[in-house]
């Protein structure tokens, strides 16, 4: 817990909600839906909204109605690293170009140990699927 200048404490662990949603715009709403719903359901993410125009996996929302988001890099929670591994396999075997391999990152709070995995949806969007434990 951090003191704010109000005199609020902040919740700053990683398991805090911050977002309500991602919305990214694609190319191509078919292929993108088939390449997330490969990919998330190693991760017990469902197509939970699947109207003409957007498709919507939890907290993820997709659609063809603009440009294609650039640029972007959504990192997906994994309860384990076997669902780490099993995201990037669906992928790679969905023809998704893979962007890391699955494996311990030098990144993240020093008390936590981070794994986790890379792939290029169709419009080149930088996904990983990330599982923190803890260091013992």
């Amino acid at each position: 817990m951090i003191q704010t200048r109000h005199d609020r404490r902040l919740d700053l662990r990683l398991t805090r909600p911050l977002f309500d949603h991602v919305h990214l715009r694609v190319a191509d709403l078919e292929a993108a839906t088939a390449f997330y719903a490969a990919v998330l359901e190693p991760l017990d993410v469902p197509l939970l909204l699947d109207l003409p125009d957007l498709k919507g996996f939890a907290n993820l929302a997709l659609s063809a109605d603009g440009e294609p988001t650039r640029n972007a890099h959504v990192a997906f929670a994994a309860t384990s690293r076997e669902a780490v591994d099993a995201f990037h396999a669906a992928g790679v075997a969905h023809g998704a170009r893979d962007n890391g391999a699955p494996g311990e990152r030098p990144y993240g709070p020093p008390q936590l140990v981070t794994y986790a995995a890379y792939l290029l949806d169709p419009d080149g969007t930088n996904v990983e699927a990330v599982h923190r434990s803890s260091r013992t």
